[in-house]
């Protein structure tokens, strides 16, 4: 019922990344499934309905509805 995602576009080029982006996009819409995936890339977090930000193993801030701008910006200013 969950699917689990360990930087699922890690080691694709972008346009494989984006297609399989749109394809789990699509599972989530069309066919109500549930993705759990770590990220570090923006992009790819954008695809997300809500992204949480991790730091020291602990969950220091989310978004929802988020865009790779906003999480880039989010990223910034948690890192300073």
């Amino acid at each position: 019922e969950i699917v689990f995602a360990d930087e699922p576009s890690g080691n694709l080029d972008s346009k494989a990344s984006d297609e399989l982006m749109r394809f789990l996009r699509r599972a989530v819409d069309e066919f109500g499934q549930t993705i759990v995936m770590v990220t570090h890339d923006p992009k790819v977090a954008a695809f997300a309905d809500r992204v949480v930000f991790r730091a020291d193993g602990r969950c220091i801030d989310e978004m929802t509805g988020p865009t790779p701008e906003a999480i880039l910006d989010r990223m910034k200013s948690l890192g300073s």
